[in-house]
């Protein structure tokens, strides 16, 4: 992961102010009066992952994206825009048939979850439509419009692995069912075949919280 480059003085006091109010909402540092009105806190984290599909047996790299993430320490809640390049794939259907497709992660609305204010423990769900294009079968171009998404939307309900910390970040994990799609012209019979299913896993890595980017 590339270093984080050096910001200009007043970000980093707004980030150190920051990260003070959400170490003494964590119960990491004691809180003071100062801290009270540094709430809802607003940190972006870089962010990469994996996931597994098990219908085909294949992974997807995630990102490189960014979670932009606001902690309300008083109540312990949080929301968060999850942002992902499309994630380009391949795998082998029937064990034999070389496919490979780019699959776009749409989030469908803010993800939300709980923190624990005395751990740092996260628990989110994230809820993503997944579309399809660039489609291609045994080499051959096969043409799926430009709507081929999930009925409905993918729910991940993640949670943070051991050693997660607000400030440095971490791993989150879950597993999801991806649902049937739709709109995919001649191959959405093909794709509802193979894609679909339960079991699928994901990782998310989260790296070193940072002030978001001024307006």
């Amino acid at each position: 992961m590339k270093r984080l480059k050096s910001a200009p003085s007043g970000d980093r006091r707004a980030i150190f102010r920051a990260g003070i109010a959400l170490a003494a909402g964590l119960g990491l540092v004691s809180a003071t009066a100062g801290t009270a009105h540094a709430v809802p806190v607003r940190l972006d984290y870089p962010l990469t992952g994996t996931t597994f599909l098990e219908g085909t047996g294949s992974s997807l790299t995630l990102g490189p994206g960014v979670l932009e993430a606001q902690t309300d320490l008083k109540v312990g809640t949080l929301t968060a825009n999850t942002k992902l390049p499309p994630a380009p794939g391949s795998f082998k259907m029937i064990g034999a048939i070389p496919v490979s497709v780019t699959t776009e992660f749409i989030e469908t609305e803010p993800t939300t979850g709980t923190i624990d204010l005395k751990t740092g423990a996260i628990k989110s769900t994230t809820k993503l439509t997944l579309r399809l294009k660039n489609l291609k079968v045994a080499g051959i171009p096969t043409p799926v419009g430009n709507a081929c998404q999930t009925e409905v939307p993918a729910v991940l309900n993640l949670a943070s692995e051991p050693g997660f910390n607000p400030l440095r970040g971490g791993k989150l994990s879950g597993t999801y069912t991806i649902p049937r799609f739709k709109h995919c012209l001649l191959a959405t019979p093909l794709i509802n075949l193979v894609i679909p299913g339960e079991g699928n896993t994901i990782t998310l890595t989260l790296g070193q919280a940072a002030q978001p980017p001024k307006p």
